[in-house]
């Protein structure tokens, strides 16, 4: 992987953290480039990582071996387009991590035929390294390729498969969305945190170290979230009385329907994305 060129159209903020992830582990900076048409953010990128910039997408697309789409969604077929008659000639890896736009609607975009092309959903912790991201490949996209897209991802944070694309919609609802989830959840334990007498920085503290401690024991752990939890609950205790007013409340049932929500427009975006031959 260190020394595969890779071309970025886009150099928005998961390409700045996908590239600094891949240099942090020893990928060289003269083997990236990055199509940017704002020029302050071309002059960024060569400073801080000492990748190659052009404002000219078909340029750098003509020096890599993996091309990674990361425009926005409704610009995508726009550039895909552009770059179809470079992608059909040389048949490089495509990674997509535009959300929401299929693979065959992409791929009809580059050219139609048999375009390798990975989708892949980086959610934004991959801006501090801490990722979770799923990955599809199409039926074109061979083994090696398909590790050398899990290795550029996992530059970010750990990755996981998916062998039917239509999963990626679950993806969103799930890690896509889920950060919102978390931060909704610690903004109001802060708030009520206040409320219970803690000044603004105990609440932000603690609330914040609790909520990494409990996913780094999670991470850590042989065991599931379920065994984790009955362990740190006493029979009696105040833990086991939070926790029946949380179910009492419905949360298991809310958040099933978020998920369920969160995926169904996921599904509606698609559509709308991808638009009709």
């Amino acid at each position: 992987m260190k020394k595969i060129a890779i071309a970025f159209i886009g150099g928005g903020n998961m390409a700045r953290s996908l590239i600094g992830g891949l240099i942090a582990g020893g990928h060289e900076p003269d083997r990236i480039w990055v199509a940017e048409p704002d020029a302050g953010q071309r002059e960024f990128l060569r400073g801080r990582y000492g990748a190659h910039t052009d404002s000219d997408n078909l340029e750098v697309a003509t020096q890599a071996e993996i091309i990674v789409l990361a425009v926005k969604p409704q610009v995508l077929q726009t550039v895909a387009e552009q770059l179809a008659p470079e992608i059909q000639s040389r048949q490089p890896l495509v990674i997509s991590i535009a959300a929401g736009v299929r693979e065959p609607d992409l791929r009809r975009w580059l050219g139609g035929g048999p375009v390798a092309l990975v989708r892949t959903m980086p959610n934004t912790p991959a801006l501090v390294g801490s990722a979770a991201s799923a990955l599809f490949a199409n039926p074109f996209v061979s083994a090696q390729r398909r590790q050398l897209a899990e290795s550029l991802l996992r530059a970010v944070g750990v990755t996981v498969w998916v062998e039917d694309e239509n999963l990626l919609d679950a993806v969103t609802a799930l890690s896509g969305s889920g950060p919102a989830y978390f931060f909704l959840v610690m903004e109001a334990l802060e708030r009520v945190a206040l409320d219970l007498g803690l000044n603004a920085d105990q609440a932000r503290l603690l609330t914040l170290q609790t909520a990494f401690g409990a996913a780094k024991m999670a991470l850590e752990s042989a065991e599931s979230p379920a065994t984790l939890r009955v362990r740190v609950t006493s029979p009696g205790g105040t833990t086991e009385r939070a926790l029946a007013i949380l179910r009492d409340g419905g949360i298991e049932k809310l958040l099933a329907q978020a998920l369920e929500a969160a995926r169904q427009r996921a599904q509606e975006l698609g559509d709308l994305l991808g638009g009709q031959p």
